[in-house]
């Protein structure tokens, strides 16, 4: 049986870290987008986040945040939440899934520790503003 089971490979849709100023903290503050670069509407969209990883050799790890999205149109970007800058040491772990048709689709990303800073950007599709990606 499981054999049978067929995973779909996610295409086209990933996560950036973008860099925005806030009003709230008067800095700049990193945001967690989700980026569908695919011809399709993402349906039932949930994506599920969390922090992990080590400072001065004692494990840390965050609450698990989750989002709902009933869809993400196609060529489109959805803001999903603030990465808090004492996190970027960490691992930050999102895990979205979703529909196409009537196809689950899952995919984990992963942003590694310190990945997320000023020096690894690039332009993000359909954004058209620099960032971190992870596919």
């Amino acid at each position: 049986m499981k054999k049978d089971i067929i995973i779909p490979e996610v295409e086209n849709v990933f996560l950036a870290a973008v860099q925005e100023w806030s009003d709230d903290f008067m800095e700049k503050v990193w945001y967690a987008y989700l980026v569908n670069d695919s011809d399709f509407n993402l349906d039932s969209v949930m994506v599920v986040s969390k922090a992990f990883g080590t400072i001065d050799g004692e494990m840390k790890k965050t609450s698990i945040l989750r989002h709902a999205f009933v869809e993400v149109p196609a060529v489109s970007v959805v803001k999903i939440e603030m990465i808090e800058k004492s996190l970027l040491v960490l691992n930050n772990e999102f895990m979205v899934t979703f529909f196409i048709g009537n196809t689950l689709y899952d995919k984990k990303f992963i942003f590694k520790s310190n990945l997320i800073n000023e020096n690894n950007t690039e332009e993000v599709p359909i954004l058209f503003v620099e960032g971190v990606m992870v596919k």
